[in-house]
């Protein structure tokens, strides 16, 4: 007996106990931090429990647990550094939470933190690189980032209530909480027409519904967007026909001064930079060459959620009060000469929000965003088609010619155009050359006629020349030929709803005037004065005329077109508005057939396939992220 109760006493002085943790505990205990959890990480217990402190006691009394860390001389450095920049954020966070804590204070205590993790990033035992694998590492990481956001979103606030609202000048200086506060890169420039920054959103915070994916780049910094809109009010006459969305993606940077651990974390003084991940996806750090952190999708998402464009699209098809008046280029991100440009032309009734998926997939894809920028064309479609074709190519050549003066850009040069439904036949007509053949087909009108003077107010509808710089055009469910569905009875009573401008009512009524007892079945035409809707008939006059015109030589172009049922036979086939014959082109460069109704070009393989084209385009191959090479294709 006297064994066994032995036994059992010494059992329970056992000190050391193991168990399984279940997977989700396991990534719980050994990844989670200050920031995701609210607890301290497994590697900062660690550190004070090494110093013979008790890790609970750590969150309600860090400053002693601080000071502990700061005077080690037994931890290695990596692991006293990363312990000391999670309990700086810890002590940031909680005077972040108390209302009573000044701004001023609030940024210092985030200066504190942002400056810990920048000593372990940079000044511990070992380089990044060689960390690369440490959960550690992606913690402090995170941890400066996160400090780095703070500091730049509380400064941000100060400044507006200051009445700075304007990106900081490089090399000023501002005081804080005992810092001083120097501007280094600043690549912010306000869009066009913005009057100021209204505001700088961190991208971690957001939820981004309605996009298929989100496309980020891990890195170091903060990413956020800063909003800065054309101002509101602006009369048509003097309204530019581009902009810039007015939501700019950029990453912020803190850099301590210092060539030893000493001087950086003695030192009172940070350095911050702004700078533009579009043109930029790495910096120099403390003499290391890092990649930037970035958020391409989120200034995307914000501009569609504030433009409201679903709304507007039925707006302007039914030329209601507010309705859109005339083509407006929308830039996706700030001008770059360098980059080759992609217009994207949307379909009736529709909007920019069309391109949500494919614009969000081409700025997702590495190789792409180096290589291109994306242009979205918003146009009235309750206009005829030739009334959009002629302002359109004039809102594009106007706006290639005010970036580019001297037209010697890339950016002006090999133009790719995609254009879906109405927006695809738009597209083509971008890239034909009608010479005399529409005064012919449509009035029989041959030139010094007197029936063609008469209609000399036409002249811009009927003679169609390229634009230029077009090398690659796109065409998704475009009914280049029309299509039935625009005279079906429904599509009659949308009509009936239209309504155009006073201008155009006038300049159709002149026309049918002008055609009336010569040629009856134009004139009766004009007198209603075609929509959108109405063109787009397999009927009309102009389709029938322009779908025939030859696409001009050096323009290589695709047809993405859609069917809805494979049981019927490909010539018969139709995607439920586009009859297969009229969206075919022969001569194309590729057709691609998807199963998939009108909306084509919101399916996956529509976008895969633009994408392939695009590289293509641009001699880039299927795995290739290389910078371009000068003058490439």
């Amino acid at each position: 007996m006297l064994p066994v109760l032995l036994a059992i006493q010494l059992g329970g002085c056992a000190l050391v106990q193991v168990r399984q943790d279940d997977p989700r505990s396991y990534d719980e205990n050994r990844r989670g931090d200050i920031l995701t959890t609210g607890a301290l990480s497994f590697a900062t217990r660690n550190a004070i429990a090494r110093l013979g402190l008790a890790p609970e006691r750590c969150g309600g009394a860090a400053t002693a647990c601080i000071q502990a860390l700061r005077a080690a001389t037994l931890l290695d450095h990596d692991a006293q550094l990363a312990a000391l920049a999670e309990l700086t954020l810890g002590e940031a966070l909680k005077a972040d939470r108390a209302g009573a804590v000044s701004a001023p204070r609030r940024v210092g205590a985030y200066l504190d933190a942002a400056r810990c993790a920048y000593a372990y990033l940079f000044f511990g035992d070992r380089s990044p690189r060689e960390r690369a694998f440490e959960d550690r590492q992606t913690q402090v990481r995170d941890a400066y980032n996160y400090a780095v956001e703070r500091v730049a979103a509380l400064m941000f606030e100060q400044g507006q209530r200051a009445g700075r609202f304007h990106p900081p000048v490089p090399g000023s200086v501002e005081a804080i909480d005992g810092w001083q506060l120097r501007y280094g890169s600043i690549d912010l420039v306000l869009p066009r027409g913005a009057p100021k920054l209204e505001a700088m959103v961190p991208a971690s915070r957001l939820r981004i519904d309605g996009l298929a994916s989100v496309y980020r780049r891990d890195g170091l910094g903060a990413e956020v967007v800063m909003v800065a809109r054309p101002a509101a009010g602006v009369a048509p006459s003097r309204m530019s026909p581009f902009a810039d969305t007015g939501y700019l993606p950029a990453t912020v940077l803190l850099r301590f001064p210092g060539a030893s651990l000493a001087q950086v974390l003695d030192g009172h003084e940070a350095v911050v930079d702004a700078l533009d991940p579009y043109r930029r996806d790495s910096t120099a750090v403390a003499g290391q060459v890092v990649p930037l952190a970035a958020n391409f999708s989120a200034p995307y998402a914000l501009w569609l959620a504030d433009a409201g464009f679903g709304r507007k699209a039925i707006d302007n098809l039914l030329g209601r009060d507010n309705a859109l008046d005339r083509p407006r280029v929308f830039l996706m991100q700030p001008y770059d000469p360098r980059r080759l440009t992609v217009v994207m032309i949307h379909g009736l009734a529709s909007s920019p929000e069309a391109w949500v998926n494919l614009a969000n997939e081409v700025m997702g894809d590495e190789a792409l965003r180096q290589r291109y920028q994306i242009w979205e064309v918003y146009y009235p479609t309750n206009a005829p088609i030739p009334v959009n074709l002629v302002q359109i190519r004039a809102a594009l050549a106007q706006t290639f010619a005010a970036l580019d003066p001297l037209g010697t850009a890339p950016a002006s040069h090999h133009v790719t155009l995609v254009g879906h439904s109405m927006g695809g036949v738009i597209a083509r007509l971008l890239v034909v050359n009608s010479g005399d053949a529409l005064w012919q087909r449509i009035f029989r009108a041959p030139v010094d006629s007197p029936r063609r003077k008469r209609l000399a107010t036409l002249a811009p509808y009927l003679s169609i020349t390229p634009l230029p710089g077009v090398d690659e055009a796109i065409f998704l469910a475009a009914p280049h030929a029309g299509t039935p569905i625009a005279g079906h009875w429904l599509a009659r009573v949308v009509t009936r709803l239209i309504r155009l401008p006073k201008t155009l009512l006038e300049t159709s009524a002149r026309i049918a005037e002008v055609l009336a007892g010569e040629l009856p079945e134009q004139a009766a035409l004009f007198r209603t004065a075609p929509t959108g809707v109405d063109l787009l008939r397999d009927s009309s006059p102009y389709l029938r005329a322009t779908s025939t015109l030859p696409i001009v030589d050096g323009v290589r172009y695709h047809s993405i077109i859609a069917r809805r049922s494979a049981g019927v036979p490909l010539a018969e086939s139709t995607d439920g508005f586009v009859p297969y014959a009229s969206a075919h082109l022969a001569g194309a460069a590729s057709e691609k057939i998807i199963m998939s109704g009108h909306s084509v070009q919101e399916t996956p393989q529509a976008i895969l396939e633009i994408r392939r084209i695009l590289r293509e385009h641009a001699g880039v191959g299927p795995a290739d992220t290389a910078p371009p090479a000068q003058g490439a294709r």
